[in-house]
């Protein structure tokens, strides 16, 4: 058996945990779908897919993680396994790069592309000018072309003044957002420096502050759909804002019960100044979703 002194590469057994999370993700999927074509019909199906896949890939998850540990206190995870952890999380987070940078151009397409020539701005305006003729074409997009289509919002969710800031919700996520990256910063400094109590507190208070975050963003849904007409059935403008933020959410969901187990696991004393990683590599997670959200802050809020 391998150990963390073995130059040896260690090969975890057969295990079906990618299997029940892919399962997990496709109910995810396929139940909101589901759900968000049904809200008009009676959405029970797409619920309740959406709830199944939710408990399936956390269970998954929480179960995936503790053989992780478990075999790290085996002693099975040597200098080469660690390594494989770097690439992997330095992987995965790319790919998430690119998967907001698909949506981040699909955006930019829209914009200065797609609503400048349905508005009959440029060569490729024509159709515009004959079918609608009265459609201006200014973002965010709340008159429609097409309003018997796609139902017009009463307004967007675009800042309208500085002056606004102090209640304007989107800025106090942005607030609970970058000082939760402080927060686990110094809880990656406790763990390095050894000072568990410290370590602990910030992991909670960054786990308390991601929490936050997903409430308020389900107010600001709240808000959207109830009071300003922005739903999905908004059109372009509509769709583009909640296809960005809400997998947003989903990814700061996702960060915020990565933390929670760091947490668990550092109340349980798991943690050294040399084996952290679990908590390492869920610090450059939250840190890019950070990043993301001050990016869809700009565009998304201000632009």
């Amino acid at each position: 058996m391998a150990n963390a002194n073995s130059d040896s590469y260690y090969v975890p057994h057969n295990g079906w945990y990618p299997i029940w999370a892919a399962f997990g993700l496709f109910m995810i999927v396929y139940g909101l779908g589901g759900w968000l074509n049904d809200l008009k019909a009676g959405a029970e199906p797409g619920l309740i897919g959406l709830y199944i896949g939710s408990f399936v890939l956390t269970a998954t998850l929480f179960f995936w993680f503790a053989k992780v540990v478990e075999e790290n206190h085996a002693g099975l995870n040597n200098a080469q396994v660690k390594q494989s952890y770097v690439w992997g999380m330095g992987w995965f987070i790319f790919s998430e790069v690119m998967f907001f940078l698909a949506f981040f151009g699909a955006l930019l397409y829209v914009r200065v592309f797609a609503v400048s020539w349905i508005g009959g701005e440029g060569d490729k305006g024509l159709t515009g000018d004959y079918l609608w003729p009265d459609f201006e074409p200014v973002w965010p997009v709340v008159n429609n072309p097409d309003p018997s289509v796609f139902t017009n919002p009463h307004e967007s969710m675009k800042l309208k003044s500085f002056a606004d800031l102090a209640t304007y919700l989107p800025f106090f996520n942005t607030v609970v957002l970058v000082f939760s990256s402080f927060t686990v910063h110094w809880a990656h400094a406790a763990v390095k420096a050894e000072q568990r109590n410290k370590l602990v507190g910030w992991l909670a208070f960054t786990v308390v502050l991601g929490v936050i975050f997903i409430f308020l963003q389900a107010e600001e849904y709240i808000e959207a759909y109830n009071h300003l007409g922005l739903t999905l059935d908004s059109g372009i403008y509509g769709s583009t804002f909640f296809l960005l933020t809400g997998f947003h959410g989903f990814h700061v969901s996702l960060g915020t019960f990565m933390l929670f187990v760091q947490l668990v696991r550092a109340y349980r004393g798991h943690f050294t100044a040399s084996d952290q990683f679990g908590l390492e590599a869920s610090s450059w997670y939250w840190h890019f979703v950070d990043v993301v959200w001050i990016c869809l802050f700009f565009f998304v809020y201000i632009l």
